[in-house]
């Protein structure tokens, strides 16, 4: 029995004995004689009314003449007279089903589905788990069309943690939320060339999908509800809360490739409190997944032009390693889940609740190979002793690996009371990421000596020429191959306190503040690892760029809503928050719903939205490697905004990001099997915080820039500011049929799509002056590809299922249309198209006996893998595309020489590893 239902009554119901009254008492049963707990009893017509404890029984005082209405999430409704009886037992049959009550989206009385005037998703726990996907957001990828993530090759600590987003909004417009609190950011801030540079999220793969009851993701902009980060929409994970239901899963799988293996071992468990007055609900989940590599083919004539290296060389190397040593696709992962979800009755009007969650996570991933042409052992002549691989021991280059620990913990308390007809929930919550770094088999290959302190003890203390030399070589032939590049932490706490009140059966309302301290801490690499340059592949965090900064924040808000009628609701919130680092923000959200009828809804919203830059965008300072096209690995140096160099390169402070949504739909329910839903969306942000495009020297030897770039040593350097303003407009639709018979088994469908009627850049780029003037711009061609086109103009999910006997089949059918991207480097006269594909899953279910149940996944049943092509902006365009030596330097050029001819720096829609096969074997306790 779930005792979260009667939690979520007590805020939307409350007690209010109206006058001389009788009392009545009873017990509500399902229609298989089991006490029901959290059923919801109210007088028609008011808003008196009860719940049933925890062995079904209730008490209400009422009138003579009252009618008491029974309800309860997934059961149909009753109605009944208390004709002046005392005693009155019900009995409810299973109805309405259980994903259909929302929580997210409302700051007053949670909704139906078909209630909502706000576009949500729901997923149960059981959608997730049947798509047989390893961890959960990449659960979601093949269950929601408007939320998107990619796997990208070797791009150092984004390996941690895959950026996602929905919308086409980046992942920092995505508010995530646990039982309806806020979870932590994570430490990482993508700043590579990949779908969601310069921005941070939420680490949704670390939640274990078996701790997960349902999941709701309102697909609007909700900043006014929630604060920061809602443009987009919000997601909340509801956890499971069963006391008695429990089952422990072993699942394996397998690439096509015979790589990629994996298994894992999780258990859900629950248990009671006391007499029956709370709940305990726990799970674990422990994985292992294998690397899967999906190197390309390395082209010599790239090599020998990009390195200066000997052609006969070259090919000498690539015929003994094809793949010129690269170790790119999916790394070798373990993790450690742990979450806990609590919930106990301290009276018949106040509940203690709480939930606890540890993420322990290993990735071991590889930065390029080094190849003994681009090391050579003529530069370097330590690494023959280093390195000694090749034939007969001799130098044969190297890759050095990126391995990186993950840390992730959340948790919430609080408590739950109605008091004089207003339900309150008063919580704390805090919450932390961690990474940290290492890096294995490599070198500091830089020039760096130590001071010496020494002096010829014959001459007095007097100091002759020559007697203080540079002192020693510390690295090269001296250096270390391991190192500890340090990393970054991240933390919060929030403090919420939210109050509501059903004032008639008309008006609800809700007010509530959030008090929120984040802390952001770059961690100091030892000193070899940034040192004169630091460790080939990785650099470590320099003390100068490492550091704790922190900030605080205080909102509140006001809600109400309005039924005009059973059929027209009205909505508003206001909200307002004060930043210690960047000052106030005021937004505000109206909604509004009709009800034609149960097969006609119409509903819309409107609201404005912000979103604070997170402390990673505001601290962050480095210098990192990354692909220049044409030119192999470069450093470059990432600036913050709040730096010296900063200021004498005239690059402003960040300011948050302001937004404009506007949403309209319609749905319904043709029948109890039947329903579907369709809604435009419209989100305007002014603003919007970008992690610039690497900018180059002027030319002029006497410009800050160029100045700045020589002194560091530096090939360029990139900053973050508020440079664009975007618009993005679309179209979201949710199609369900189910229960068609068909022979002795039921049939269902379902078809959701997302598609993108307008995402892109709104006016000029706001750029700094001196960029201007040396000609260049924050955001060039790849940066708007990477906002705008590197994610699928239009996304569709057709799947059915087909329940007989003891099987369950699945089929699922995910098209991902077209992408489009401009890599840096590439000519301006071309871009290269993503070949919109289709992937196929298969799922079949063998439920051996009522507690033993064995699933087979074939995920991607065709083998289906990404293709790209180039496509000619003009004349000169098909020009290049018909010199077929032209047309390879180009593709050379943006995957570094074939290295990434599958799977490039821009990232792609979908896996890139072709067949999947996952087992599971499931035992319910």
């Amino acid at each position: 029995m779930k005792k979260t239902y009667l939690i979520l009554f007590l805020v939307l119901f409350s007690v209010s004995p109206m006058f001389a009254q009788n009392s009545v008492s009873g017990t509500v049963k399902d229609d298989s004689g089991v006490p029901l707990v959290g059923v919801n009893i109210v007088e028609k017509g008011t808003s008196n009314g009860t719940t049933t404890d925890f062995d079904g029984n209730y008490t209400i005082d009422v009138g003579d003449n009252a009618t008491l209405v029974f309800s309860y999430i997934g059961y149909s409704s009753s109605e009944q007279v208390v004709g002046g009886r005392s005693t009155i037992n019900a009995t409810l049959a299973e109805g309405v089903q259980l994903e259909e009550f929302i929580v997210v989206g409302s700051r007053t009385a949670p909704r139906s589905n078909a209630d909502t005037p706000l576009p949500v998703d729901v997923l149960p726990a059981k959608e997730l788990t049947a798509t047989g996907q390893t961890t959960f957001d990449k659960a979601l990828q093949y269950r929601i069309p408007s939320f998107n993530t990619v796997q990208t090759p070797v791009n150092d600590a984004t390996s941690l943690l895959d950026p996602y987003e929905i919308r086409n909004m980046g992942p920092s417009r995505t508010l995530i939320l646990i039982n309806g609190k806020r979870k932590n950011l994570s430490a990482l801030l993508y700043t590579q060339t990949s779908p969601g540079r310069g921005e941070t999220g939420a680490d949704i793969s670390a939640i274990p999908t078996d701790a997960i009851k349902r999941v709701e993701i309102l697909r609007d902009g909700a900043s006014a509800q929630y604060g920061s980060d809602a443009i987009a929409g919000v997601m909340n994970i509801i956890l499971k809360d069963s006391p008695s239901e429990g089952s422990a899963t072993l699942r394996t799988g397998i690439t096509s490739e015979g790589d990629g293996e994996m298994f894992g071992i999780s258990i859900n468990n629950g248990t009671s409190i006391g007499e029956d007055k709370g709940f305990v609900n726990y799970t674990v989940d422990l994985s292992k997944v294998n690397l899967a590599n999906r190197p390309g083919t390395v082209d010599a004539a790239g090599e020998a032009g990009d390195f200066g290296a000997d052609i006969a060389d070259v090919q000498e190397f690539l015929s003994r390693k094809p793949d010129a040593g690269n170790i790119n696709g999916s790394p070798e992962t373990a993790a450690a889940k742990f979450s806990v979800n609590f919930g106990h009755d301290l009276s018949d009007n106040t509940s203690l609740y709480a939930n606890a969650a540890y993420v322990y996570k290993a990735v071991n991933s590889y930065a390029n190979y080094r190849t003994p042409y681009w090391r050579t052992e003529a530069d370097f002549p330590y690494l023959a002793d280093f390195f000694p691989n090749g034939p007969n021991g001799s130098y044969d280059g190297y890759v050095p690996t990126f391995e990186g620990l993950l840390s992730d913990y959340n948790g919430t308390v609080g408590f739950k009371s109605t008091i004089n007809d207003w339900n309150i929930d008063a919580s704390f919550t805090t919450g932390g990421n961690l990474q940290t770094y290492k890096v294995n088999d490599s070198h500091n290959r830089n020039v760096v000596y130590s001071p010496s302190t020494w002096v010829d003890a014959n001459t007095n203390g007097v100091i002759d020429d020559g007697e203080v030399t540079e002192g020693s070589q510390l690295y090269r032939e001296n250096s270390q191959q391991s190192f500890d590049p340090g990393g970054t932490k991240f933390s919060h706490n929030v403090g919420n306190i939210d109050i509501s009140r059903i004032l008639s059966d008309k008006i609800s309302i809700g007010i509530g503040a959030e008090f929120r301290t984040e802390t952001f801490e770059v961690i100091e690499g030892e000193l070899a690892s940034y040192d004169g340059g630091g460790a080939d592949s990785f650099a470590g965090a320099s003390p100068q760029n490492s550091g704790k900064f922190n900030r605080y924040n205080i909102g509140g808000y006001f809600s109400l809503d309005y039924d005009v009628s059973d059929e027209f609701l009205l909505s508003g919130t206001i909200r307002t928050e004060n930043y210690s680092d960047f000052g106030n923000a005021f937004v505000y959200k109206f909604s509004s719903r009709y009800k034609v009828s149960d097969a006609v809804t119409l509903r819309g919203s409107i609201s404005s939205g912000f979103r604070a830059p997170t402390l990673h965008q505001i601290y962050t300072q480095k210098a990192q490697y990354s692909f220049v096209p044409g030119q192999g690995i470069q450093v470059g140096g990432l600036i913050n905004n709040v730096s010296t160099q900063a200021k004498l390169l005239g690059i402003p402070q960040l300011d948050a990001e302001t937004s404009n949504n506007f949403t309209v739909g319609i749905g319904g329910k043709i029948d109890d099997n039947f329903s579907y839903t369709l809604d435009y969306y419209n989100i305007a942000v002014k603003d919007r915080i970008v992690l610039g495009t690497e900018i180059g020297p002027s030319g002029d030897v006497n410009n800050p820039l160029d100045i700045l770039l020589a002194n560091n040593n530096l090939s360029d350097v990139s900053f973050f500011s508020n440079a664009i303003d975007t618009k993005t407009s679309g179209i979201d639709v949710v199609l369900g049929y189910k229960n068609i018979e068909l022979g002795e088994g039921n049939l269902g469908f379902n078809l959701s799509g997302n598609y993108t009627i307008q995402n892109e850049r709104d006016g000029a780029v706001k750029n700094p002056d001196l960029v201007a003037q040396a000609g260049q711009s924050v955001v060039n061609d790849t940066q708007e590809a990477l906002f705008f086109t590197s994610r699928p103009k239009t996304k569709w999910i057709l799947g059915a299922n087909y329940d007989i006997n003891k099987f369950g089949f699945s089929l699922n059918n995910t098209y991902f249309g077209k992408t489009t991207f401009k890599q840096q480097g590439m000519s301006t006269d071309l871009r290269t198209e993503f070949t919109p594909k289709i992937v196929t899953d298969l799922g079949v279910n063998f439920n051996a006996t009522d507690k033993l149940t064995l699933s087979l996944n074939v995920n991607n049943l065709l083998n289906v893998l990404p293709e790209w092509s180039f496509v000619a902006e003009n004349a000169a365009g098909t020009a290049l595309i018909n010199d077929a030596a032209a047309i390879k330097n180009q593709s050379n050029l943006i995957t570094f020489n074939q290295r990434y001819s599958q799977m490039t720096y821009d990232g792609y829609h979908f896996s890139q590893l072709g067949t999947l096969f996952n087992l599971s074997l499931n035992y319910k306790f």
